[in-house]
């Protein structure tokens, strides 16, 4: 089985860094006239429209993204108005601006890379008041959903998870898909990264948003791709299954689903041609699981390893009590979140700072991330501007938590050229890279466990995100050359890679 063959992992990791020369030197240019619709719109189907008198729950933000434990859960009938509230607050259309030659644009709830929006959610759902048992599409565009079959076919997707104990009686299935193109057209065969960094955004949301409504949620990766794929009846070519989020509790499966024949319907052409980027292809079926065996042998968190010890200065975090947050609600937050654009350079507090770290790194409900919360990637910042920490290059230690000053110095400029030269992280208060080690990955997951690093990094991105404005200051996701990273935060961070990279600070007024 390709998935344990771990070369193709490091060949396409290797393949797709951005260097000074990859970059420089490319010949790539945006084709506009050719750029791909940002909305997956499927011809001839009726459209049920989703409640928009959505909850208010007042939740503060940085509580939603604490694990909500036993007692913040309900086994209450997950209604319409509910699912209609986590649909929106994890990737519907929060803001319509209108640029002049480019017509409106719709931003979403989570943030995305070139705003190309390419992760579409599908549905299967059972015993939700107000909404027939079946398969769906939801559509962001018009806030509603279309119905792909009729009944109940849970039990396809929990049985292609190996039997995920997690999916069992949850009334409804959350697919997240990427559609390689909407993102390949700028980003080309890194795309695939990209992938994984925008689910992972979206799932923060998703993840906050059931919290809020106190719905339990579990993210499961292990499944078999082509039954999953098939469910969905997709051009596995051009868009694939990327994940599973079972949502609400209470639901028993029924004794076996109905028979899965192809659907063949008309999806609107995302544009006049597509390009082929075949390393995406290459990377996505060398870490498919082929059954249901091999999703349950897979399923499983990562062996804990010890981090390493301590050598220079500890700076110990002082977030504020979990009984005092700031009281931002979610709500108000996710309509907030954008994407900063220009920082100023004024400071940010200690506090602020620990209240990001702390609440983005609260464990992910997975079916192979660590209980205990212990992460896959560790978190490195480069600190320009925080009161209460000398600026320079430091480690996060989850326990204790405190960052280590691995360097002392003014880093602003070498900020800005590791995030390919970008002035927002050398303008941002702190700029945070998340680095794993890839090989150990794939030794434990094969090459599947490059899907989930990535997605970790995103899902710990979005996260900051919203710290960031629930606390009144801003955010943005950069990119950056991976290997330059890897060696300005060594020897601490040798033999790691990065996952992701987000600025964060306060924006400078226009």
């Amino acid at each position: 089985m390709d998935n344990w063959n771990i070369e193709l992992a490091l060949t396409y990791h290797e393949e797709t860094k951005h260097s000074y020369e990859s970059v420089y030197r490319s010949r790539h240019f945006l084709d506009w006239a050719n750029q791909p619709q940002p909305f997956k719109r499927y011809l001839g189907l009726e459209a049920i429209s989703l409640p928009t008198d959505l909850p208010v729950t007042q939740m503060p933000a940085l509580r939603a993204l604490s694990p909500p434990g036993e007692t913040g859960v309900t086994a209450s009938v997950l209604t319409f108005s509910d699912l209609a509230y986590v649909l929106f607050y994890a990737a519907g259309v929060t803001k319509r601006r209108f640029y002049p030659g480019h017509g409106e644009m719709l931003f979403r709830a989570a943030a995305c890379t070139g705003a190309l929006y390419h992760i579409d959610l599908y549905l299967s759902v059972c015993n939700v008041l107000g909404l027939q048992t079946g398969l769906y599409h939801f559509d962001p565009h018009d806030f509603a959903l279309r119905q792909l079959r009729r009944g109940d076919y849970r039990r396809v997707l929990v049985e292609m998870s190996g039997d995920d104990p997690a999916l069992q009686e949850v009334p409804v299935i959350i697919i997240g898909s990427d559609t390689f193109w909407r993102n390949s057209w700028k980003y080309r065969a890194r795309a695939y990264r990209h992938s994984f960094w925008d689910a992972g955004t979206i799932l923060a949301n998703l993840l906050a948003a059931a919290h809020a409504c106190t719905l339990s949620a579990h993210l499961t990766l292990g499944f078999a791709d082509a039954p999953v794929n098939a469910l969905l009846d997709v051009d596995t070519d051009r868009e694939v299954a990327l994940f599973l989020v079972g949502l609400g509790t209470g639901a028993a499966l029924p004794p076996a689903a109905p028979p899965m024949e192809p659907l063949h319907l008309e999806v609107a052409p995302l544009s006049s041609e597509e390009l082929d980027y075949p390393a995406i292809r290459i990377m996505h079926v060398a870490s498919s699981l082929e059954s249901s065996d091999d999703a349950a042998e897979w399923r499983g968190a990562a062996p804990e390893t010890p981090f390493p010890p301590v050598t220079g200065e500890l700076f110990p975090l002082c977030p504020d009590p979990v009984d005092n947050l700031p009281s931002a609600a979610l709500e108000d937050v996710i309509r907030r979140r954008g994407s900063t654009r220009r920082f100023s350079h004024q400071l940010l507090s200690l506090t602020q700072l620990s209240n990001v770290l702390v609440q983005a790194t609260q464990p992910i409900p997975a079916d192979c991330l660590a209980p205990s919360g212990r992460r896959l990637n560790d978190l490195y910042l480069i600190v320009n501007a925080v009161d209460g920490l000398p600026p320079g290059a430091y480690v996060f230690h989850p326990q204790p938590q405190a960052l280590e000053l691995l360097c002392a110095g003014d880093f602003r400029q070498q900020a800005g050229e590791l995030a390919l030269g970008q002035e927002l992280a050398a303008d941002a208060s702190v700029a945070v890279f998340c680095l794993c080690d890839v090989l150990a990955l794939l030794e434990r997951f094969g090459n599947r466990g490059y899907r989930v690093a990535q997605l970790e990094g995103g899902i710990l991105g979005g996260r900051m995100y919203l710290a960031a404005y629930a606390q009144g200051f801003g955010a943005t996701g950069l990119t950056f050359f991976d290997d330059d990273v890897t060696a300005f935060f060594s020897p601490h961070a040798a033999d790691k890679s990065v996952m992701f990279l987000i600025a964060l600070g306060y924006a400078a007024r226009r």
